[in-house]
């Protein structure tokens, strides 16, 4: 198998988190000529990533591919047995993609030099604030996001909220952990745990070359 990837990308990143969870024999590969190229549109038209190649057939949108993994290598679930306890994973998995995950993009461009309107920063930034405050009030608090065991939800969450605490204080806000001990006591698990220990050090050392990159360095 192959996925489509970049480190920066909190997408591709939970993908990578599950297949380092399940311990995939799995070729990780930035997309041809870069994201968006016509090079790359051959392969998943979309020109985004993440995509998997299964060898057969090429699976695009991270949950999808996750889910993939769950039903092709079920040995070590990232998904519970009982319906409910699936539904409470999915449910900030979908909290993530829809959510969580937009308000926050949306203020990148500014991150990188472009001009934004004031009004819509703060807009955004309320909108993090508020959704932050709903995965606080969501997060089990025995240990992962849904539960006991690690899940797709620590997965689907984890690159965010590392962009989170990183990028808001840049907007006048405070990090994503600060005033919520639910979600500190969480962070503090993940950066302990080896699968999500591993795409931290990814994406933060992918961080680390744009910004010399952008500086001149």
């Amino acid at each position: 198998m192959k996925l489509y990837s970049i480190p920066l990308s909190n997408f591709a990143s939970k993908c990578r988190i599950a297949a380092y969870e399940k311990g995939l024999d799995i070729e990780l590969t930035e997309p041809p000529g870069g994201m968006g190229s016509d090079e790359y549109k051959q392969i998943n038209p979309l020109g985004k990533v993440p995509a998997l190649d299964t060898g057969s057939q090429i699976i695009a949108e991270s949950e999808l591919i996750n889910e993939y993994f769950e039903d092709k290598f079920p040995e070590k679930p990232l998904l519970p047995n009982d319906p409910e306890a699936r539904a409470k994973v999915r449910s900030f998995t979908r909290l993530h993609d829809l959510y969580l995950d937009p308000p926050l993009r949306a203020c990148f461009p500014k991150l990188f030099g472009q001009d934004l309107e004031q009004s819509f920063i703060d807009e955004k930034m309320v909108e993090i604030q508020s959704r932050l405050d709903h995965l606080e009030s969501q997060l089990s608090g025995e240990g992962w996001a849904a539960g006991a065991d690690f899940s797709l939800a620590d997965a689907a969450l984890t690159p965010t909220i590392f962009f989170m605490n990183t990028f808001l204080p840049a907007f006048g806000q405070k990090p994503a952990i600060e005033g919520r001990p639910k979600l500190a006591a969480w962070w503090g698990k993940i950066q302990d745990r080896e699968s999500t220990k591993r795409v931290l050090g990814e994406q933060g050392a992918a961080l680390e070359a744009l910004q010399k990159q952008q500086q001149g360095g």
